[in-house]
Protein backbone atom coordinates (compact mmCIF):
# COMPACT_ATOMS: atom_id res chain seq x y z
CA UNK A 1 0.00 0.00 0.00
CA UNK A 2 0.94 3.42 -0.60
CA UNK A 3 0.52 6.67 -2.63
CA UNK A 4 0.73 7.14 -6.15
CA UNK A 5 3.90 7.21 -7.91
CA UNK A 6 5.66 5.41 -4.36
CA UNK A 7 6.66 2.06 -6.35
CA UNK A 8 3.86 -0.53 -6.17
CA UNK A 9 3.40 -1.29 -9.88
CA UNK A 10 6.96 -0.80 -10.24
CA UNK A 11 7.55 -3.54 -7.23
CA UNK A 12 5.06 -5.96 -8.74
CA UNK A 13 6.56 -5.76 -12.28
CA UNK A 14 9.67 -6.66 -10.70
CA UNK A 15 8.00 -10.08 -8.79
CA UNK A 16 6.50 -10.90 -11.88
CA UNK A 17 9.45 -11.02 -14.10
CA UNK A 18 7.46 -8.48 -16.35
CA UNK A 19 10.69 -6.14 -16.07
CA UNK A 20 14.06 -6.57 -15.95
CA UNK A 21 16.42 -5.73 -12.94
CA UNK A 22 19.16 -3.11 -13.51
CA UNK A 23 20.58 -4.35 -10.11
CA UNK A 24 20.14 -6.70 -7.27
CA UNK A 25 18.59 -10.42 -7.15
CA UNK A 26 15.35 -11.62 -7.16
CA UNK A 27 14.43 -15.48 -5.69
CA UNK A 28 11.30 -18.03 -4.93
CA UNK A 29 12.24 -19.82 -2.57
CA UNK A 30 15.70 -19.38 -2.91
CA UNK A 31 15.30 -20.14 -6.99
CA UNK A 32 16.16 -17.42 -9.47
CA UNK A 33 13.18 -16.54 -12.16
CA UNK A 34 13.22 -19.16 -14.85
CA UNK A 35 10.00 -19.97 -17.87
CA UNK A 36 9.27 -23.11 -15.64
CA UNK A 37 8.32 -20.38 -13.16
CA UNK A 38 6.65 -18.07 -15.10
CA UNK A 39 3.43 -20.45 -15.70
CA UNK A 40 3.29 -20.07 -11.56
CA UNK A 41 3.01 -16.79 -11.75
CA UNK A 42 -0.63 -14.87 -12.35
CA UNK A 43 -0.51 -11.27 -13.23
CA UNK A 44 -4.02 -9.35 -13.18
CA UNK A 45 -3.36 -5.63 -14.58
CA UNK A 46 -5.00 -2.76 -13.05
CA UNK A 47 -6.37 -1.78 -16.65
CA UNK A 48 -9.34 -4.61 -17.44
CA UNK A 49 -8.05 -6.06 -20.83
CA UNK A 50 -10.41 -8.50 -22.54
CA UNK A 51 -12.33 -8.22 -25.98
CA UNK A 52 -15.40 -6.30 -25.55
CA UNK A 53 -17.74 -8.16 -28.24
CA UNK A 54 -17.02 -11.92 -26.35
CA UNK A 55 -19.00 -13.27 -23.61
CA UNK A 56 -17.82 -14.04 -20.64
CA UNK A 57 -17.43 -17.90 -20.89
CA UNK A 58 -15.89 -17.62 -24.70
CA UNK A 59 -13.12 -15.35 -23.11
CA UNK A 60 -12.35 -17.67 -20.32
CA UNK A 61 -12.83 -20.77 -23.09
CA UNK A 62 -10.49 -19.26 -25.71
CA UNK A 63 -8.26 -18.43 -22.37
CA UNK A 64 -8.10 -21.72 -21.46
CA UNK A 65 -7.88 -23.58 -24.62
CA UNK A 66 -4.71 -21.74 -25.20
CA UNK A 67 -2.80 -21.67 -22.29
CA UNK A 68 -3.33 -24.74 -20.28
CA UNK A 69 -0.88 -27.79 -20.87
CA UNK A 70 -1.19 -29.40 -23.39
CA UNK A 71 -1.28 -32.62 -21.42
CA UNK A 72 -5.11 -31.81 -21.31
CA UNK A 73 -7.81 -32.82 -23.56
CA UNK A 74 -10.05 -30.17 -25.30
CA UNK A 75 -13.15 -31.13 -23.00
CA UNK A 76 -10.78 -30.84 -20.03
CA UNK A 77 -9.38 -27.16 -20.61
CA UNK A 78 -13.36 -26.16 -20.72
CA UNK A 79 -14.22 -28.06 -17.87
CA UNK A 80 -11.53 -25.74 -16.46
CA UNK A 81 -12.86 -22.65 -17.47
CA UNK A 82 -16.29 -23.46 -16.53
CA UNK A 83 -15.13 -24.27 -12.85
CA UNK A 84 -13.62 -21.14 -12.89
CA UNK A 85 -16.66 -19.09 -13.60
CA UNK A 86 -18.47 -21.07 -11.11
CA UNK A 87 -15.85 -20.51 -8.62
CA UNK A 88 -15.83 -16.80 -8.65
CA UNK A 89 -19.82 -16.98 -9.00
CA UNK A 90 -19.95 -15.65 -12.77
CA UNK A 91 -22.62 -18.21 -13.79
CA UNK A 92 -25.29 -15.36 -13.91
CA UNK A 93 -23.56 -13.37 -16.50
CA UNK A 94 -21.25 -15.94 -18.08
CA UNK A 95 -23.72 -15.45 -21.71
CA UNK A 96 -22.81 -11.75 -21.53
CA UNK A 97 -20.88 -9.66 -23.44
CA UNK A 98 -17.76 -7.96 -21.96
CA UNK A 99 -18.56 -4.89 -23.13
CA UNK A 100 -16.58 -1.71 -24.27
CA UNK A 101 -17.01 2.26 -24.30
CA UNK A 102 -19.94 2.53 -26.88
CA UNK A 103 -21.78 -0.64 -25.85
CA UNK A 104 -22.91 -1.86 -22.70
CA UNK A 105 -22.19 -5.25 -21.67
CA UNK A 106 -21.08 -6.76 -17.52
CA UNK A 107 -20.26 -4.12 -14.81
CA UNK A 108 -17.11 -2.83 -13.53
CA UNK A 109 -17.01 -5.52 -10.62
CA UNK A 110 -17.89 -8.53 -13.00
CA UNK A 111 -15.22 -7.56 -16.13
CA UNK A 112 -12.83 -7.12 -12.50
CA UNK A 113 -13.61 -10.87 -11.90
CA UNK A 114 -13.28 -12.09 -15.61
CA UNK A 115 -9.56 -10.86 -15.42
CA UNK A 116 -8.83 -12.24 -12.01
CA UNK A 117 -10.73 -15.70 -13.35
CA UNK A 118 -8.55 -15.68 -16.79
CA UNK A 119 -5.19 -15.94 -14.46
CA UNK A 120 -6.20 -18.34 -12.26
CA UNK A 121 -6.83 -20.79 -15.00
CA UNK A 122 -3.48 -22.24 -14.45
CA UNK A 123 -3.98 -22.56 -10.50
CA UNK A 124 -1.18 -20.25 -9.98
CA UNK A 125 0.91 -20.81 -6.74
CA UNK A 126 1.66 -16.62 -6.60
CA UNK A 127 -0.94 -14.17 -7.63
CA UNK A 128 -0.04 -10.71 -8.28
CA UNK A 129 -2.42 -7.91 -8.50
CA UNK A 130 -2.09 -4.28 -9.49
CA UNK A 131 -4.85 -2.64 -7.79
CA UNK A 132 -8.13 -4.24 -8.28
CA UNK A 133 -10.44 -2.28 -6.61
CA UNK A 134 -9.82 0.79 -8.51
CA UNK A 135 -12.87 2.12 -9.68
CA UNK A 136 -15.34 0.14 -7.81
CA UNK A 137 -17.93 0.77 -5.23
CA UNK A 138 -17.09 -0.06 -1.46
CA UNK A 139 -19.54 -3.23 -2.18
CA UNK A 140 -17.86 -4.24 -5.21
CA UNK A 141 -14.68 -3.65 -3.45
CA UNK A 142 -15.20 -5.90 -0.22
CA UNK A 143 -16.28 -9.15 -3.23
CA UNK A 144 -13.37 -8.55 -4.70
CA UNK A 145 -11.45 -8.56 -2.05
CA UNK A 146 -12.88 -11.12 -0.16
CA UNK A 147 -12.69 -13.49 -3.15
CA UNK A 148 -9.05 -12.86 -3.24
CA UNK A 149 -9.12 -13.72 0.90
CA UNK A 150 -10.77 -17.31 -0.02
CA UNK A 151 -8.25 -17.52 -2.93
CA UNK A 152 -5.31 -16.94 -0.27
CA UNK A 153 -6.69 -19.18 2.20
CA UNK A 154 -6.89 -22.40 -0.52
CA UNK A 155 -2.74 -22.08 -0.05
CA UNK A 156 -1.71 -19.75 -2.59
CA UNK A 157 -0.11 -16.56 -2.42
CA UNK A 158 -2.01 -13.47 -3.05
CA UNK A 159 -0.13 -10.13 -3.57
CA UNK A 160 -1.63 -7.25 -4.42
CA UNK A 161 -1.82 -3.08 -4.60
CA UNK A 162 -4.13 -0.96 -3.17
CA UNK A 163 -4.07 2.93 -2.90
CA UNK A 164 -6.42 3.39 -0.30
CA UNK A 165 -8.94 1.05 0.97
CA UNK A 166 -11.92 1.26 3.35
CA UNK A 167 -11.40 0.60 6.80
CA UNK A 168 -13.38 -2.91 6.09
CA UNK A 169 -10.80 -3.59 3.51
CA UNK A 170 -7.62 -2.74 5.14
CA UNK A 171 -8.88 -5.05 8.09
CA UNK A 172 -9.08 -7.97 5.89
CA UNK A 173 -5.17 -7.88 4.83
CA UNK A 174 -2.98 -10.55 6.63
CA UNK A 175 0.80 -8.61 5.96
CA UNK A 176 1.30 -5.25 5.03
CA UNK A 177 3.89 -3.54 3.24
CA UNK A 178 4.19 0.34 3.38
CA UNK A 179 5.48 2.51 0.79
CA UNK A 180 6.40 5.76 0.27
CA UNK A 181 9.15 7.41 -2.14
CA UNK A 182 10.21 3.65 -3.86
CA UNK A 183 11.37 3.22 0.19
CA UNK A 184 9.62 0.61 2.79
CA UNK A 185 8.21 2.10 5.60
CA UNK A 186 6.63 -0.92 7.40
CA UNK A 187 6.29 -4.81 6.80
CA UNK A 188 4.71 -7.03 9.12
CA UNK A 189 1.10 -7.96 9.81
CA UNK A 190 -1.27 -5.34 8.71
CA UNK A 191 -3.18 -5.39 12.53
CA UNK A 192 0.16 -4.27 13.59
CA UNK A 193 0.82 -1.29 11.73
CA UNK A 194 -1.01 0.93 13.87
CA UNK A 195 0.69 -0.33 17.02
CA UNK A 196 3.96 -0.28 15.12
CA UNK A 197 4.11 3.79 14.21
CA UNK A 198 2.69 4.30 17.86
CA UNK A 199 5.23 3.02 18.79
CA UNK A 200 7.61 5.55 18.03
CA UNK A 201 5.38 8.23 19.36
CA UNK A 202 3.45 8.44 15.69
CA UNK A 203 -0.64 8.77 16.13
CA UNK A 204 -3.54 9.96 14.51
CA UNK A 205 -4.75 13.02 17.47
CA UNK A 206 -8.42 12.42 15.61
CA UNK A 207 -10.82 9.21 14.47
CA UNK A 208 -9.37 8.37 11.43
CA UNK A 209 -9.30 5.44 8.88
CA UNK A 210 -5.95 3.59 9.18
CA UNK A 211 -5.16 3.26 5.72
CA UNK A 212 -5.68 6.79 5.41
CA UNK A 213 -3.64 7.77 8.38
CA UNK A 214 -0.66 5.22 7.12
CA UNK A 215 -1.15 6.70 3.38
CA UNK A 216 -0.73 10.26 5.00
CA UNK A 217 2.52 9.14 6.43
CA UNK A 218 3.72 7.54 3.41
CA UNK A 219 3.22 11.04 2.04
CA UNK A 220 5.06 12.68 4.77
CA UNK A 221 2.05 14.41 6.02
CA UNK A 222 1.49 14.88 9.78
CA UNK A 223 -1.31 17.25 10.05
CA UNK A 224 -3.53 16.08 12.72
CA UNK A 225 -1.09 13.35 14.09
CA UNK A 226 1.06 13.72 16.50
CA UNK A 227 5.17 13.92 16.07
CA UNK A 228 7.73 11.70 17.37
CA UNK A 229 9.98 13.33 19.90
CA UNK A 230 13.54 11.93 18.17
CA UNK A 231 11.98 13.98 15.34
CA UNK A 232 10.97 16.95 17.01
CA UNK A 233 14.66 17.16 18.94
CA UNK A 234 16.39 16.44 15.30
CA UNK A 235 14.67 19.09 13.76
CA UNK A 236 13.44 21.91 16.33
CA UNK A 237 16.06 22.41 19.03
CA UNK A 238 14.80 22.75 22.40
CA UNK A 239 15.47 26.56 22.38
CA UNK A 240 13.74 27.19 19.42
CA UNK A 241 10.65 24.92 20.38
CA UNK A 242 8.60 27.25 21.28
CA UNK A 243 9.13 29.23 18.08
CA UNK A 244 8.33 26.59 15.76
CA UNK A 245 5.44 24.33 14.75
CA UNK A 246 4.41 20.70 13.45
CA UNK A 247 3.37 22.47 10.47
CA UNK A 248 6.84 23.26 9.24
CA UNK A 249 8.06 20.14 9.30
CA UNK A 250 8.84 19.01 5.58
CA UNK A 251 7.59 15.92 3.98
CA UNK A 252 10.75 14.78 3.04
CA UNK A 253 12.04 15.18 6.38
CA UNK A 254 9.19 13.00 7.46
CA UNK A 255 9.91 10.40 4.79
CA UNK A 256 13.59 10.34 5.74
CA UNK A 257 12.84 9.77 9.40
CA UNK A 258 10.44 6.88 8.74
CA UNK A 259 12.86 5.12 6.12
CA UNK A 260 15.55 5.63 9.21
CA UNK A 261 13.35 4.35 11.69
CA UNK A 262 12.30 1.36 9.36
CA UNK A 263 15.67 0.39 8.50
CA UNK A 264 16.89 0.47 12.10
CA UNK A 265 14.09 -2.23 13.18
CA UNK A 266 15.23 -4.39 10.38
CA UNK A 267 18.65 -4.03 11.56
CA UNK A 268 17.21 -5.40 15.26
CA UNK A 269 15.41 -7.83 13.74
CA UNK A 270 18.59 -9.53 11.90
CA UNK A 271 17.54 -11.26 9.09
CA UNK A 272 14.06 -13.09 10.57
CA UNK A 273 12.03 -13.86 8.40
CA UNK A 274 8.45 -12.67 8.97
CA UNK A 275 6.98 -14.76 6.31
CA UNK A 276 7.89 -18.69 5.59
CA UNK A 277 8.16 -19.45 2.28
CA UNK A 278 5.65 -21.31 0.83
CA UNK A 279 6.26 -23.70 -1.87
CA UNK A 280 5.47 -23.30 -5.19
CA UNK A 281 3.72 -26.16 -6.20
CA UNK A 282 0.42 -27.10 -8.13
CA UNK A 283 -2.04 -29.72 -8.40
CA UNK A 284 -0.29 -32.77 -10.55
CA UNK A 285 -2.63 -32.49 -13.44
CA UNK A 286 -1.60 -28.39 -13.62
CA UNK A 287 1.77 -28.85 -13.00
CA UNK A 288 4.20 -26.01 -14.14
CA UNK A 289 5.30 -26.44 -17.53
CA UNK A 290 8.85 -27.29 -18.39
CA UNK A 291 10.96 -24.40 -20.87
CA UNK A 292 10.51 -27.69 -23.47
CA UNK A 293 7.15 -27.27 -23.13
CA UNK A 294 6.30 -23.19 -23.53
CA UNK A 295 3.42 -23.32 -25.51
CA UNK A 296 -0.60 -24.60 -23.56
CA UNK A 297 -1.24 -25.70 -27.63
CA UNK A 298 0.24 -26.74 -30.88
CA UNK A 299 1.22 -23.89 -33.49
CA UNK A 300 -2.10 -25.47 -35.67
CA UNK A 301 -4.43 -25.54 -32.23
CA UNK A 302 -3.05 -22.01 -32.02
CA UNK A 303 -4.05 -20.52 -35.67
CA UNK A 304 -7.41 -21.90 -35.47
CA UNK A 305 -8.19 -21.22 -31.70
CA UNK A 306 -7.34 -17.87 -32.62
CA UNK A 307 -9.34 -17.88 -35.96
CA UNK A 308 -12.33 -18.58 -34.27
CA UNK A 309 -12.43 -16.20 -31.55
CA UNK A 310 -11.03 -13.52 -34.47
CA UNK A 311 -14.63 -14.15 -36.53
CA UNK A 312 -16.31 -14.04 -33.22
CA UNK A 313 -15.28 -10.79 -32.40
CA UNK A 314 -14.63 -8.84 -35.32
CA UNK A 315 -18.16 -9.87 -37.40
CA UNK A 316 -19.77 -7.71 -34.66
CA UNK A 317 -17.83 -4.85 -35.97
CA UNK A 318 -17.52 -6.06 -39.60
CA UNK A 319 -21.85 -6.28 -39.55
CA UNK A 320 -22.64 -3.18 -37.25
CA UNK A 321 -25.71 -1.24 -38.52
CA UNK A 322 -23.57 1.73 -38.93
CA UNK A 323 -21.34 -0.14 -41.43
CA UNK A 324 -23.90 -1.65 -43.37
CA UNK A 325 -26.07 1.15 -44.07
CA UNK A 326 -22.77 3.22 -44.65
CA UNK A 327 -22.10 0.35 -47.70
CA UNK A 328 -26.09 -0.36 -48.60
CA UNK A 329 -26.46 3.17 -48.83
CA UNK A 330 -23.69 4.32 -50.90
CA UNK A 331 -24.47 1.23 -53.57
CA UNK A 332 -27.71 2.99 -53.80
CA UNK A 333 -26.63 6.24 -54.51
CA UNK A 334 -23.71 5.04 -57.34
CA UNK A 335 -26.58 2.56 -58.86
CA UNK A 336 -28.93 5.89 -58.88
CA UNK A 337 -26.23 8.16 -60.87
CA UNK A 338 -24.89 5.28 -63.04
CA UNK A 339 -28.86 4.05 -63.88
CA UNK A 340 -28.58 1.54 -66.63
CA UNK A 341 -26.03 3.06 -68.27
CA UNK A 342 -25.14 2.32 -71.62
CA UNK A 343 -21.54 1.17 -72.76
CA UNK A 344 -22.08 1.48 -76.34
CA UNK A 345 -21.23 5.14 -77.10
CA UNK A 346 -18.18 6.29 -76.44
CA UNK A 347 -19.41 9.08 -73.57
CA UNK A 348 -21.26 6.35 -71.95
CA UNK A 349 -18.42 3.89 -71.80
CA UNK A 350 -16.38 6.89 -70.30
CA UNK A 351 -19.29 7.04 -67.82
CA UNK A 352 -18.82 2.88 -66.66
CA UNK A 353 -14.99 3.47 -66.32
CA UNK A 354 -15.67 6.48 -63.77
CA UNK A 355 -18.19 3.89 -61.89
CA UNK A 356 -15.32 1.28 -61.91
CA UNK A 357 -12.70 3.95 -61.09
CA UNK A 358 -15.24 4.74 -57.27
CA UNK A 359 -15.96 1.28 -56.53
CA UNK A 360 -12.24 1.14 -56.52
CA UNK A 361 -11.92 4.00 -54.45
CA UNK A 362 -14.61 3.45 -52.01
CA UNK A 363 -13.24 -0.53 -51.56
CA UNK A 364 -9.67 1.09 -51.37
CA UNK A 365 -10.65 4.06 -48.77
CA UNK A 366 -12.59 2.32 -46.92
CA UNK A 367 -11.01 -1.14 -45.54
CA UNK A 368 -7.72 1.10 -45.17
CA UNK A 369 -9.20 3.58 -42.21
CA UNK A 370 -10.74 0.65 -40.86
CA UNK A 371 -7.94 -1.44 -40.52
CA UNK A 372 -5.96 1.77 -39.41
CA UNK A 373 -7.85 2.14 -36.02
CA UNK A 374 -7.92 -2.35 -35.73
CA UNK A 375 -4.02 -2.93 -34.38
CA UNK A 376 -3.94 0.12 -31.83
CA UNK A 377 -6.79 -1.13 -30.30
CA UNK A 378 -5.33 -5.00 -30.50
CA UNK A 379 -2.15 -3.86 -29.65
CA UNK A 380 -2.76 -3.77 -25.40
CA UNK A 381 -4.33 -7.01 -25.45
CA UNK A 382 -1.47 -8.71 -27.91
CA UNK A 383 1.21 -7.40 -25.21
CA UNK A 384 -1.09 -8.68 -22.62
CA UNK A 385 -1.68 -12.19 -23.98
CA UNK A 386 2.31 -12.50 -25.21
CA UNK A 387 3.23 -11.78 -22.46
CA UNK A 388 2.12 -14.26 -20.58
CA UNK A 389 3.05 -16.73 -23.65
CA UNK A 390 -0.94 -17.49 -24.75
CA UNK A 391 0.62 -18.04 -28.56
CA UNK A 392 3.11 -17.45 -30.94
CA UNK A 393 3.17 -14.30 -32.62
CA UNK A 394 3.13 -15.89 -36.43
CA UNK A 395 0.00 -17.58 -35.51
CA UNK A 396 -1.68 -14.47 -34.75
CA UNK A 397 -0.71 -12.56 -37.66
CA UNK A 398 -1.86 -15.53 -40.41
CA UNK A 399 -5.11 -15.69 -38.14
CA UNK A 400 -5.23 -11.83 -38.00
CA UNK A 401 -5.50 -11.79 -41.77
CA UNK A 402 -7.08 -15.22 -42.46
CA UNK A 403 -10.43 -14.69 -40.37
CA UNK A 404 -10.31 -11.25 -41.98
CA UNK A 405 -11.22 -13.02 -45.15
CA UNK A 406 -14.64 -14.04 -44.87
CA UNK A 407 -16.07 -10.90 -43.48
CA UNK A 408 -14.22 -8.74 -46.06
CA UNK A 409 -15.86 -10.78 -49.03
CA UNK A 410 -19.49 -10.83 -48.20
CA UNK A 411 -19.98 -7.09 -47.92
CA UNK A 412 -18.18 -6.24 -51.71
CA UNK A 413 -20.30 -8.79 -52.74
CA UNK A 414 -23.54 -7.60 -51.53
CA UNK A 415 -22.42 -4.10 -52.83
CA UNK A 416 -21.23 -5.18 -56.48
CA UNK A 417 -24.43 -7.20 -56.69
CA UNK A 418 -26.70 -4.09 -56.23
CA UNK A 419 -24.57 -1.68 -58.27
CA UNK A 420 -24.44 -4.09 -60.96
CA UNK A 421 -28.20 -4.77 -60.94
CA UNK A 422 -28.70 -0.50 -61.09
CA UNK A 423 -26.28 0.42 -63.29
CA UNK A 424 -26.52 -2.31 -65.63
CA UNK A 425 -22.76 -3.72 -66.04
CA UNK A 426 -21.81 -6.18 -68.24
CA UNK A 427 -23.79 -8.95 -67.04
CA UNK A 428 -21.99 -11.79 -67.75
CA UNK A 429 -20.73 -14.42 -64.60
CA UNK A 430 -16.90 -13.85 -66.19
CA UNK A 431 -17.21 -10.13 -65.85
CA UNK A 432 -18.95 -9.86 -62.46
CA UNK A 433 -16.26 -12.41 -61.09
CA UNK A 434 -13.18 -10.39 -62.71
CA UNK A 435 -14.90 -7.43 -61.14
CA UNK A 436 -15.57 -9.35 -58.00
CA UNK A 437 -11.97 -10.01 -57.83
CA UNK A 438 -10.58 -6.89 -58.38
CA UNK A 439 -12.50 -5.37 -55.35
CA UNK A 440 -11.31 -8.68 -53.00
CA UNK A 441 -7.87 -7.62 -54.14
CA UNK A 442 -8.01 -4.10 -53.66
CA UNK A 443 -10.05 -4.72 -50.17
CA UNK A 444 -6.99 -7.27 -49.35
CA UNK A 445 -4.24 -4.66 -50.36
CA UNK A 446 -5.92 -2.02 -48.10
CA UNK A 447 -6.81 -3.59 -45.25
CA UNK A 448 -3.30 -4.87 -45.12
CA UNK A 449 -1.64 -1.03 -46.09
CA UNK A 450 -3.99 0.00 -43.34
CA UNK A 451 -2.85 -2.37 -40.94
CA UNK A 452 0.90 -1.12 -41.21
CA UNK A 453 0.49 2.09 -41.16
CA UNK A 454 -1.51 1.81 -37.97
CA UNK A 455 1.08 -0.96 -36.38
CA UNK A 456 4.04 1.60 -37.25
CA UNK A 457 2.21 4.62 -35.85
CA UNK A 458 0.19 3.64 -32.89
CA UNK A 459 -1.24 7.13 -33.64
CA UNK A 460 -4.48 7.45 -35.25
CA UNK A 461 -4.19 11.26 -36.02
CA UNK A 462 -0.42 10.07 -37.59
CA UNK A 463 -2.16 6.92 -39.35
CA UNK A 464 -4.89 8.87 -40.59
CA UNK A 465 -2.80 11.79 -42.22
CA UNK A 466 -0.64 9.54 -43.80
CA UNK A 467 -3.42 7.03 -45.36
CA UNK A 468 -5.02 10.36 -46.78
CA UNK A 469 -2.03 11.24 -48.41
CA UNK A 470 -1.31 7.79 -49.67
CA UNK A 471 -5.23 7.16 -51.22
CA UNK A 472 -4.88 10.64 -52.56
CA UNK A 473 -1.50 9.86 -54.53
CA UNK A 474 -3.01 6.44 -55.58
CA UNK A 475 -6.21 8.00 -56.94
CA UNK A 476 -4.15 10.92 -59.02
CA UNK A 477 -1.71 8.28 -60.17
CA UNK A 478 -4.22 6.06 -61.59
CA UNK A 479 -4.06 6.91 -64.97
CA UNK A 480 -7.93 8.84 -65.12
CA UNK A 481 -6.83 12.80 -64.42
CA UNK A 482 -3.75 12.52 -65.78
CA UNK A 483 -2.21 10.34 -68.87
CA UNK A 484 1.25 11.45 -69.74
CA UNK A 485 3.24 11.50 -65.84
CA UNK A 486 6.37 12.79 -65.49
CA UNK A 487 9.47 9.90 -65.61
CA UNK A 488 10.17 10.76 -61.85
CA UNK A 489 6.59 10.05 -60.92
CA UNK A 490 5.86 6.97 -63.32
CA UNK A 491 6.82 4.36 -60.68
CA UNK A 492 3.33 5.59 -58.14
CA UNK A 493 1.58 4.61 -60.78
CA UNK A 494 3.05 0.79 -60.85
CA UNK A 495 2.13 0.25 -57.16
CA UNK A 496 -1.06 2.43 -57.16
CA UNK A 497 -4.05 -0.19 -56.52
CA UNK A 498 -6.08 2.28 -58.43
CA UNK A 499 -4.41 2.02 -61.54
CA UNK A 500 -6.62 1.51 -64.82
CA UNK A 501 -4.35 -0.64 -66.12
Amino acid sequence: MGPSGGGKTTLLNLLSGRIKLDSGTITYNNQPYSKSLKWRIGFVLQDDVAFPHLTVKETLTYAALLRLPNTLTMQQKKERATYVISELGLERCQNTVIGGTFFRGISGGERKMVCIANEILLNPSLLLLDEPTSGLDSTTALQIVKMLRNIARSGKTVVTTIHQPSSRLFSKFDKLILLGKGSSLYFGKASDAMLYFSSMGCSPLIAMNPAEFLIDLANGNIKDKSVPSDLEDKFFPRNNSLDMKHGELSQVDVHEYLVEAYAVKEAKLGKTKLIKPLLIDAEPRMKARSSTMEWGATWWDQFSILFRRGLKERRHEYFSCIRITQVFSTAIVMGLLWWRSDASSPKGLQDQAGLLFFISVFWAFFPMFTAIFTFPQERVMLAKERSVGMYRLSAYLLARMTSDLPLDLILPLVFLVIVYLMAGLKSTFTAFSLTMLTVFLSVVAAQGLGLTIGAAFMDVKKASTLASVIIMTSMLSGGFFIQKVPVFMSWVHHVSPLSKD
